[in-house]
């Protein structure tokens, strides 16, 4: 299991970034979404959490296969999707993410915001997470991948005129008030013999592109949400949800011969996977089928959002 602590400062303040986060995450959702891929969310309601007690939980199922890197989609089915579960229980957050024909792969994030410059080393007030393992983010100046790059997001340029901010300059993150710190502690786990180091780097790299993208669009938009109550930003968030998974199941639908719906697993690896699989220098994966009566349920969940 490859565990890593992610700190994302924002010029923004912890009360600020609660229905910021919301608005952030629903407009980002729909954007990603069509072309058969993108978040379908399945409920967004009142919940109870076994340890943390009653929260908001959303669910949604992410729809992602071309977003595979060449040597996964040797063994993943054409159509699948992972699911996101996520807690809210502002300022703290949990969210899980599974995949129903690979129950040993799991991510796991736990987020907390706090109103500083990301100076706290044990925020969960567990255990201080090693120094090695933590990775300051900085939304202004940290690299993005060139397709995600937008000029009216470029936070060197950003200027808000309901809040007086911007743009950022170097060095923001020690003198901007105010400031706030998005700590994510994220803990990904794919045993599978032959690809689990390969794979963890690989989903570490990728939340690390989410993190920077989610939080610089949160900034970017500020006079989009700034000032909305939470009511307000919850209207939001479920006219942008009927848009998404209408812009899901629409581009489902149109995008050529029917197919089974998505998707409800018999099956875990096929004969044809199996021989790629040994090409790939894998000789067993045990992956139990889903199916059988006699498989435990999985229990993993995997977290993200860019939170």
């Amino acid at each position: 299991m490859l565990m890593k602590e992610y700190r994302i400062c924002m010029p923004l303040t912890v009360e600020e970034y609660r229905t910021g986060q919301l608005y952030m995450i629903s407009k980002h959702s729909c954007e990603q979404s069509g072309g058969g891929e993108g978040v379908e969310v399945v409920r967004n309601e009142l919940d109870i959490h076994p340890k943390h007690g009653p929260g908001q939980v959303t669910e949604k199922r992410i729809y992602l296969s071309s977003k595979l890197p060449s040597w996964a989609k040797a063994f993943v089915p054409r159509f699948f999707y992972v699911t996101e579960k996520a807690w809210n229980f502002y300022p703290f957050t949990i969210t899980e993410y599974s995949v129903s024909f690979l129950p040993k792969f799991s991510i796991h994030i736990e987020t907390r915001f706090e109103n500083n410059n990301g100076d706290n080393n044990n925020v969960f007030g567990d255990t201080p997470t090693p120094a090695g393992s933590v990775s300051f983010l900085d939304i202004l100046s940290d690299p993005i991948p060139e397709k995600h790059y937008k000029e009216s997001e470029d936070l060197s340029h950003w200027q808000s005129s309901k809040t007086c901010r911007g743009p950022l300059e170097e060095g923001w993150r020690d003198n901007h008030k105010p400031i706030m710190c998005s700590y994510k502690r994220v803990q990904c786990s794919f045993e599978v013999y032959g690809f689990q180091t390969r794979t963890e780097e690989f989903i570490h790299r990728n939340i690390r592109d989410i993190l920077l993208v989610g939080h610089r669009q949160a900034v970017a938009w500020t006079d989009e949400w700034h000032g909305l109550s939470l009511e307000e930003v919850r209207e939001y968030e479920k006219a942008m949800q009927e848009r998404t998974n209408s812009k899901v199941k629409s581009s489902q639908n149109n995008s050529g011969p029917p197919v089974t719906p998505r998707p409800a697993f018999s099956r875990s690896i096929s004969v044809t996977d199996e021989r790629s699989l040994r090409k790939m220098g894998v000789s067993t994966v045990a992956m139990p089928d889903p199916s059988s009566p006699s498989a435990p349920p999985c229990p993993i969940r995997l977290n993200s959002t860019p939170e």
